[in-house]
């Protein structure tokens, strides 16, 4: 087994099967295939959804390999959504039962980890944020949290969606207004040509907010008649005024002001525009981070350097060590 070669990483959302190469704290390469969904549906049952996994992932995965040429050192999977014992999704025991095989057969290490902790470690490529300690944002079709990230790798949960998440608007908006699915990049184009007048309120409870009633209002002022153009602005508009609300509440109580945003709806150029523009305006002081669009969306670059890290922690510039939910495989399922 060689101690010197890459960590393959992959990841099996709701949304896409993804994989990455990661070797000295670099991707070297990474593929995605997006989960078939028919036109008008907001996306698939977690049955459906572990059958395309099981399609797609040996073409995804002999994609970013062939790129290499040579076997991996080491595979690190996302094996749940997030930190937590009752954190499930059948949807990743698919990419953690397909890692198995792979490190059975090639005799390396099997690194597990979670779909979240992959999210925020690809964010930091090149966000320019260099702290350990951090507040992270986590927008996607199934979370909207807010996150307090320690310098020991431990994190904490400051707020969250406490029922629509920030994903699940923009896609059921989209739908709603005949884009395909997912909806976001489609919707993010209309809402350039639109304006927000602000119509859609935020709500907040604590340091957690709620997103079904913004849902409900975006359909009443389609039923009245707004233009496809504004609602989508809207969408945009009352994200941000809520993720800004969220990071003050999380701010104020942990005294971190530095902000990485990351998941799939933070891919957005509109979103990141208006979070930075309000923050500016209104004089929040939040230190704001963005990671490469590219890698906001699911993917498993975060996840292939997380295994590498884990693997090889006093590599130059590790971020080092294995944090609680991040593990390596023992026993008859890893070598």
């Amino acid at each position: 087994m060689s101690e010197n070669g890459y960590v393959l990483g992959i990841d099996t959302s709701c949304y896409t099967t993804s994989a990455a190469v990661a070797l000295n704290g670099t991707i070297l390469s990474f593929g995605r295939k997006l989960l078939p969904v028919e036109k008008g549906e907001r996306g698939l049952r977690q049955s459906e959804a572990v059958f395309a996994h099981l399609k797609q992932l040996p073409d995804v995965v002999g994609q970013v390999m062939d790129a290499l040429d040579v076997p991996p050192g080491a595979v690190c999977v996302s094996a749940s959504p997030r930190d937590g014992e009752d954190s499930y999704m059948p949807v990743f025991r698919t990419g953690l039962s397909f890692a198995r095989v792979l490190s059975s057969c090639l005799k390396i290490p099997l690194f597990t980890t979670t779909h979240q902790r992959g999210h925020i470690r690809a964010a930091q490529i090149d966000s320019g944020l260099e702290d350990e300690t951090f507040l992270a944002v986590h927008l996607s079709g199934g979370t909207t949290d807010v996150l307090w990230v320690r310098a020991d790798g431990q994190i904490e949960l400051m707020g969250s969606s406490l029922d629509l998440h920030a994903g699940q608007l923009v896609d059921r908006t989209g739908v709603r207004l005949g884009l395909p699915f997912p909806s976001g990049k489609e919707l993010e184009k209309l809402a350039l040509s639109g304006r927000s007048a602000q119509r859609v309120p935020v709500s907040m409870e604590g340091g957690s907010c709620h997103l079904s009633g913004c849902e409900t209002r975006l359909q009443q002022l389609m039923a009245q008649g707004l233009s496809p153009e504004d609602t989508a602005a809207e969408v945009y508009s009352v994200l941000s005024r809520t993720v800004l609300r969220m990071l003050c509440a999380a701010a104020e109580k942990s005294g971190i002001r530095r902000c990485l945003i990351a998941g799939g709806v933070a891919s957005s150029g509109l979103l990141r525009t208006l979070l930075d523009e309000r923050n500016r305006k209104k004089g929040l002081g939040l230190e704001l981070y963005y990671g490469r669009p590219e890698y906001s969306s699911d993917n498993a670059a975060g996840v292939a350097l997380i295994g590498e890290e884990l693997w090889r922690p006093d590599r130059p510039g590790s971020r080092g060590g294995a944090p609680k939910e991040d593990r390596r495989e023992t026993g008859s399922d890893a070598y």
